[in-house]
């Protein structure tokens, strides 16, 4: 068992050190939930039947001294380093993700913050990996009152087929969500409990199965061979691009079931692998080294101001990874298992507490210091945005404050999401923002995706001016184009988007007819079934066209707007880090225009009468594209406009629509 560890613990550490070395490594906390359900169903089932009972007490206290102290400690030393090696950006949702671990419900957590678009490039947090812990955790608040409610039948009655069927029926249960979930809301089901349990609860079928019968000896050798190729296969062939868990778990799981059902299995065998002294020595130390491996990771990267570990750097944390793990072990775990501390529950209760409460105080402590760096306050004299860009300081003052402060960009947000009008992935049905009176004289829509809305700011501030009424038709990740996208992170078809652009269509050639359209879609979308770049871009254009062609003909006029440069990812924590001198994160023209923009192509192919803005001189000078603007931070993340930069446009884009606004 041991050596099962010892393999699982060494595929997720690779994994997490460089995916491209072990793009499946991930299936490892799998191998560890089948270890997990068996080895505790194993000690619930015998106490069942030596003591005619379960104590939840003494199951709860065994799993305080098991998993707490260790777990207490990476966090406390994880959430005190946070202060001092992560940019300040990251310290609210550190925060929350540090009480949220202390409290086993950090998978919670992230599933809800996966389905969150705004979330998208929130870095990863370095207690993230206390989600597998949690999940653990919330099974064993259901799973030990089957054995609870067996133990209590009478002793005749007490058949061990009546707690199989109903370890056998929560399997069930759990496999069937994950299977209908995962193709939908991949993400989402990595992290639920509902969608992982029966992994565990596969461990706990097999440690019932295996107390009535033995696996014939013939085929243990096979069995675990077998076992063990299917964890390999899937560490090797598996990727980030799997639909995970779903069907593909089952491949790691009963590979991690049947290396445990085949035991010991003569010469050559698993197990002569598995018990060897390196592999028991990984196993014993496999808790502490999964829990200090990952934060380890995410503050080297922060560190070095990378994306991604080098060699060298992997190598160092996988070292100093091992030695705190074995201290870990050798002063922590060891004497509380030698000495028996913790064995009572007021002793377990009092330190479960302690230790939480300590955590949660370090936790209060980074959002205190993530709110005292909020008090930045918008100044016209100084965050002037893009008119710096005609200066000899177009990123401003170095003396000044950058608004909005980094650590607040992603909360600098069009109305749009506050007011529940951005469209997620899966709505289909129109709820559109309206902004401006009633009676105005000009209507005007804005259609698209996030980098439609983004120029929300700065037509509303039009309006104001010039007394538009400004109706908004925006939905995540949806370019405005009859094209079928593809849905990367769901690996499907947009479906929703193709309807959601009909109906915006009928819409605006309907009752609404707006006197002006401004539409703006990211080049970073994708075309289904595309085969090359350059379909891609040609479909998703002439799909672009095909949509703008009857507004034109309903009598709007259309007002194109080039998509706006890319960032770097994580823009507000490189800021962050470069206060005094912000240009250190620019990206070059080059990069940031990387992706030919299939709304130009459309533009100059289309038989409508289109104006096509291009505001690039607004975001880039002298070959490079500036994070930092006349004091003003332009981006919220790599690739959205903060509110305020696109409010200070508000003039630049009337002038270069031109005609089409009167100006």
């Amino acid at each position: 068992m041991q050596g099962l560890r010892a393999v699982a613990v060494l595929l997720v550490l690779i994994y997490h050190v460089d995916h491209d070395l072990l793009p499946g490594g991930y299936v490892g906390v799998d191998v560890f939930f089948v270890i997990s359900g068996f080895l505790i169903t194993t000690l619930l089932l015998r106490e069942a039947r030596e003591t005619g009972r379960v104590s939840l007490a003494g199951f709860y206290v065994r799993r305080i001294r098991r998993i707490l102290p260790a777990a207490g400690l990476v966090l406390a030393v994880t959430g005190a380093l946070s202060f001092v090696l992560l940019p300040s950006p990251r310290l609210l949702d550190t925060a929350m993700q540090l009480a949220a671990s202390a409290f086993y419900v950090e998978n919670l957590f992230l599933a809800d913050q996966a389905v969150d678009y705004l979330a998208a490039e929130t870095a990863a947090s370095p207690v993230q990996h206390f989600w597998s812990l949690a999940v653990e955790e919330q099974f064993y608040l259901v799973w030990p009152l089957l054995f609870v409610g067996w133990a209590a039948l009478p002793r005749r009655r007490r058949s061990t087929w009546w707690v199989l069927g109903g370890a056998a029926a929560v399997l069930a249960a759990s496999v069937a969500y994950s299977v209908v979930l995962t193709p939908d809301s991949p993400q989402q089901a990595y992290f639920l409990p509902q969608t992982r349990m029966w992994e565990l609860a596969v461990g706990g079928v097999l440690a019932v199965v295996l107390s009535r019968r033995e696996v014939p000896a013939a085929l243990r050798w096979v069995l675990g061979w077998a076992g063990l190729a299917a964890i390999g296969a899937a560490a090797w062939y598996y990727s980030d691009e799997t639909a995970f868990p779903g069907w593909a778990a089952a491949l790691p799981v009963l590979g991690a079931a049947a290396v445990i059902a085949a035991g010991h299995n003569g010469r050559f065998s698993s197990y002569e692998l598995l018990s060897t002294a390196p592999a028991r020595f990984v196993g014993d130390i496999s808790y502490a080294l999964y829990l200090w491996h990952w934060p380890l990771i995410v503050f080297t990267i922060s560190m070095t101001d990378a994306d991604t570990l080098t060699p060298l750097y992997g190598a160092l944390v996988v070292v100093a990874s091992f030695l705190l793990a074995w201290a870990t072990k050798v002063a922590v775990e060891d004497p509380v298992r030698r000495f028996g501390l913790l064995r009572t529950g007021r002793s377990a209760a009092v330190f479960a507490v302690v230790s939480a409460l300590a955590v949660g105080l370090i936790a209060a402590g980074q959002y205190a210091r993530f709110e005292g760096l909020r008090s930045v306050r918008f100044d016209p004299v100084v965050h002037v945005g893009p008119s710096a860009l005609a200066t000899s300081e177009p990123e401003g003052s170095p003396e000044e404050p950058t608004y909005p402060s980094p650590v607040t960009a992603a909360d600098d947000l069009p109305s749009v999401y506050g007011d529940g009008c951005q469209a997620s992935v899966p709505e289909v049905a129109l709820n559109p923002c309206v902004y401006g009176p009633e009676d105005a004289d000009t209507t005007v829509a804005v259609v698209g995706d996030s980098h439609a809305a983004h120029w929300v700011p700065a037509l509303q501030r039009l309006a104001h001016e010039r007394g538009w009424r400004v109706h908004t038709f925006t939905k995540s990740s949806c370019g405005f184009t009859s094209a079928t996208l593809w849905l990367s992170d769901k690996n499907r078809d947009y479906t929703e988007c193709v309807e959601y652009n009909d109906a915006v269509v009928r819409e605006l050639t309907g009752e609404l007819r707006p006197d002006l359209v401004f539409t703006s879609s990211s080049t970073m979308a994708d075309l289904s079934g595309a085969e090359s770049k350059s379909q891609d871009r040609a479909e998703i254009a002439a799909g672009m066209a095909s949509l703008w062609e009857p507004l034109e003909e309903a009598g709007s006029e259309l007002v194109v707007i080039r998509d706006t440069p890319k960032s770097r990812p994580r823009l507000p924590e490189c800021v962050a880090r470069h206060t005094r001198a912000p240009g250190e994160c620019a990206n070059t023209q080059a990069e940031a225009f990387a992706e030919d923009d299939p709304q130009v192509i459309a533009a100059e192919e289309t038989d409508a009468d289109v104006t096509l803005v291009d505001l690039t001189d607004e975001f880039c000078v002298g070959g490079t594209c500036p994070p930092v603007i006349g004091n003003v931070l332009v981006y919220r993340d790599s690739h959205h406009l903060t509110a305020t930069y696109s409010r200070l446009l508000a003039h630049s884009l009337a002038e270069a629509a031109g005609e089409v606004l009167r100006v």
